[in-house]
C-alpha cells in the first residue's frame, strides 16, 4: 500500500532514557496548532520526554493525500513507519488527540511498538461515514468561489449544519483542500470500530466534560484490558487545551 512521508517537529530531552513520546493531532489542524503552540513539548520536555510532533498526511507540512494513502489503513501505515524510525529498542509513547486518537488505536497492534497510549477527544462512532463528502465539496467550492468574489459568505452557509461545518473545516486559510476532502472519503470507507482492534497497552481515556463527540466513551475504556477513563474540562478543543488533560497524561505516561 502507498504511504506518505510525514512530517514531524523533534524536542530532545537531554540524558532521557525512556521511550520518546509522539503526539498526534486532530483533524483539520495540525502539530503545531493543537500541540507547540499550545506548550506540550515544553512541559513533556520538562518532565524529561523527548517529543516528536507529526503531522499527519495533508496537513501542516505533510505532503498532499489520495487514494489508498487516504484510508485509515493508509494513514495507518504511515504512521507506523515513523513509528520504526523512533524505536530504539524500548517502545514509543503515543498521545493521540481527536482524529490522531482514533488512529493511535490502531498503532499498538499494527506495530507492536507502543508502550502507552493516551486517547484524547476520542469519538465512539465514526463521524466521517455520516458525511456526505461530495457535498462538503461542493460546499467548500461554493466557498472559496465567494471568497474570491469578495462576498465574505462563509462555507457553514450550507443547508446541512455538518456539511457545512466540515466545508467550513476542510476550506480554512492554509488548508489542504483536497486532501482532507480525500481524507474524510478513505476514512469513512474504513470507519472506526471500537469492537476492533482493542489496544492491550495501558491505556489512558480522557473526554471533555462538555464534549458531544466522547458521548459514551467511558463504556468504550471500559472495554480495554488495561485502561483508565478520566473526565476533564472543556468541550472538543477546551478538552485538549486543559492544565488537566495534560497533566494526567504526563503522569500516566511517567
Amino acid at each position: 500500500m502507498p504511504t506518505t512521508t510525514l512530517a514531524r517537529q523533534s524536542f530532545p530531552a537531554p540524558s532521557s532514557t525512556l521511550p520518546p513520546v509522539v503526539l498526534l493531532h486532530g483533524f483539520a489542524a495540525s502539530g503545531e496548532e493543537d500541540f507547540v503552540a499550545t506548550g506540550w513539548p515544553e512541559d513533556l520536555v520538562a518532565a524529561g520526554r523527548s517529543v516528536e510532533v507529526v503531522d499527519l498526511p495533508g496537513h501542516g507540512r505533510s505532503g498532499a493525500v489520495a487514494g489508498d494513502a487516504a484510508t485509515t489503513a493508509g494513514v495507518v501505515a504511515a504512521l507506523a513507519g515513523v513509528l520504526a524510525e523512533l524505536d530504539a529498542g524500548v517502545g514509543v509513547d503515543v498521545v493521540g488527540y481527536s482524529l490522531g486518537a482514533r488512529l493511535a488505536w490502531e498503532l499498538p497492534g499494527a506495530t507492536g511498538r507502543v508502550r502507552r497510549l493516551v486517547l484524547g477527544g476520542l469519538s465512539p462512532f465514526e463521524p466521517f461515514a455520516a458525511v456526505d463528502v461530495a457535498a462538503v465539496g461542493r460546499a467548500a467550492a461554493r466557498a472559496a468561489g465567494e471568497a474570491d468574489a469578495g462576498s465574505g459568505l462563509a462555507a457553514d452557509g450550507a443547508a446541512d449544519p455538518l456539511v457545512g461545518m466540515m466545508a467550513a473545516m476542510v476550506s480554512a486559510p492554509g488548508r489542504d483542500t483536497a486532501s482532507l476532502l480525500a481524507l474524510m472519503a478513505g476514512l469513512g470507507s474504513q470507519p472506526f470500530d471500537p469492537a476492533a482492534g482493542v489496544p492491550a497497552v495501558p491505556t489512558l481515556v480522557a473526554a471533555g466534560a462538555d464534549d458531544v463527540m466522547t458521548s459514551g466513551l467511558g463504556a468504550v475504556a471500559a472495554t480495554l484490558p488495561d485502561a483508565v477513563f478520566v473526565r476533564v474540562p472543556g468541550d472538543h478543543r477546551g478538552a485538549l487545551d486543559s492544565a488537566e488533560f495534560r497533566d494526567a497524561a504526563i503522569r500516566f505516561l511517567a
